[in-house]
């Protein structure tokens, strides 16, 4: 009968002592702190762009982010939204056919890009007149976490599936 009381406290013992071998990553709710890259201590720089100069042509805008703050981890695609005038429509931007997500992690002063590709369109002809670009990072949970640029490359053309010609690519490390 001796046996069942020492038991118990040796059982609770054990489950205690790989409760807190595990803690490392936790913030005291026992809920995982998140080590994914934030807006808040990713400085966002949109361009220099090589801008589709007429419709049919072909663009590129690239987007490098650059970690300010402790190692912080990309993991997914970036998440990329076309904002219509006056915020009056918006177009999420699909990940580009054949693209496969990678996990980086960026240590202080290390950056990342990604680059959204798209086909210029003609306004009024079915294109996504775009005032602005939005960029949010995967996992960021800081709050609404966007940033907005101004887009300037022109309306983005409509493809025969009611979408638009535009897509985001993988994020890659970038620098040395």
């Amino acid at each position: 009968m001796r046996t069942t009381p020492i038991a118990v406290p040796a059982a609770l013992a054990a489950l205690l002592l790989l409760t807190a071998c595990a803690g490392g990553d936790e913030d005291g709710d026992g809920k995982r702190e998140s080590t994914a890259c934030s807006v808040d201590t990713v400085s966002v720089e949109v361009g220099p762009a090589s801008a589709a100069p007429a419709a049919g042509d072909t663009g590129e805008v690239p987007v490098v982010l650059t970690n300010q703050g402790a190692a912080c981890t990309l993991d997914g695609f970036p998440k990329a939204t076309l904002v219509g005038v006056s915020d009056s429509a918006t177009f999420g931007v699909p990940p580009a056919e054949g693209a496969k997500a990678q996990k980086l992690t960026l240590a202080k002063g290390e950056s990342a890009s990604f680059t959204l590709t798209y086909e210029r369109g003609t306004r009024g002809n079915g294109a996504f007149n775009a005032e602005n670009l939005q960029v949010e990072l995967p996992g960021d949970s800081s709050g609404p976490g966007v940033r907005s640029f101004r887009w300037t490359y022109g309306p983005v053309a409509h493809d025969s599936q009611g979408g638009h010609k535009i897509s985001v690519g993988a994020y890659q490390q970038a620098g040395d």
